[in-house]
Formats: structure tokens, sequence, C-alpha cells
């Protein structure tokens, strides 16, 4: 059983929540509120881990400052050692969104074909859903086929400033 260590992080769409094992990052939270302890005591209980009882501030520091670096607009690609946890399918989908570009966007269906399963839009949707380290692997790049901002599981008004914030859309527009 191993133990994750986690910490908070304040950043322009609010607080995070990050949360790391020994071989890497493995959850990302909005927010730093109980129900954000909650659901990972339940991640930990689902893969079989502890969780340290205070933050872990020195050993994130290095997390800390690329992912204030990404918000101050002076990294664009992050060098996180990732410690992922899903379904072969999930996997496959969010390695996929690593490989989208910093300030471009991919439809579901483009996700879908880029991992070899044209016809599996609503599941790219699903393991998008199921991303559990939100804006290093950037779910948020992935749009509706005619380009709107649909679903995020931080809300679409996070979506859409991760979104102004590479300059994919105008800030504040929908």
């Amino acid at each position: 059983m191993s133990v994750l260590q986690y910490s908070f992080i304040d950043s322009p769409i609010g607080a995070l929540t990050i949360v790391t094992s020994q071989k890497g990052l493995c959850l990302v939270e909005f927010g730093k509120d109980e129900s954000n302890m909650q659901a990972i005591r339940k991640y930990c209980q689902k893969w079989g881990h502890t969780l340290e009882e205070e933050p872990a501030l020195e050993a994130h520091k290095e997390l800390h400052q690329q992912i204030t670096q990404f918000f101050e607009g002076k990294q664009k690609i992050f060098d996180i050692q990732l410690d992922l946890k899903g379904t072969p399918f999930q996997c496959k989908v969010w390695n996929a969104l690593l490989q989208i570009p910093y300030g471009e966007t991919r439809s579901y269906k483009q996700v879908a074909e880029a991992i070899g399963s044209e016809k599996a839009v609503r599941a790219v949707g699903g393991a998008n859903n199921k991303n559990p380290v939100p804006i290093i692997v950037p779910c948020h790049r992935v749009i509706g086929a005619g380009g709107s901002l649909v679903g995020y599981g931080g809300g679409l008004s996070i979506k859409e400033h991760l979104l102004g914030l590479e300059g994919v859309i105008p800030v504040g527009s929908k």
C-alpha cells in the first residue's frame, strides 16, 4: 500500500488540490474543501492507497511552480511524471489528450479518430469526464464538433478561462 501526498495551490480559477504517489501526479481536484478530501479518500480506497495527514508543500514545490507558471503563460508544456489509473480505454484517451498542443483544440470525434476508435465519440467524452488530472492532461482542449464548449468537470467557466489563457478563444467570450 503506497502513501499519497497532497497539497493546495491557489490559481486564477480557484484553489486546486493536487495529489501525488511515489510514481507521480495522480489527482487534481478543483477546490480545497471537505468534499475534495472525501473524493481523495475515495480514490485512496479504490486504488489501495493511504493519505498522509498533512499537506506536502516541500514535496510539491516543483509541481506548484509549474502550475503557477502555466497560469502566468510561461509554461506551455508540463514536465510532470504522471501516475494515471483508469481503464485501458481511458488511458488511451488521456494519452491522446497529452498530444494536443497548447493553444489548439480537438473535437471529441478527432480524439476518437486519433485513438483508432472513430465511432467511440461518446466514450471519449466519458473518458474526458473521468480524467483524474485536468489541466495537466488537457481535457479542456476538447470541444464539440461545432466549436462549442461542451462539458467540463470543473465547469464551463473554467474551461473558457483555460482556453482563453491559451489564446484559443477571446477572453470573456463563450
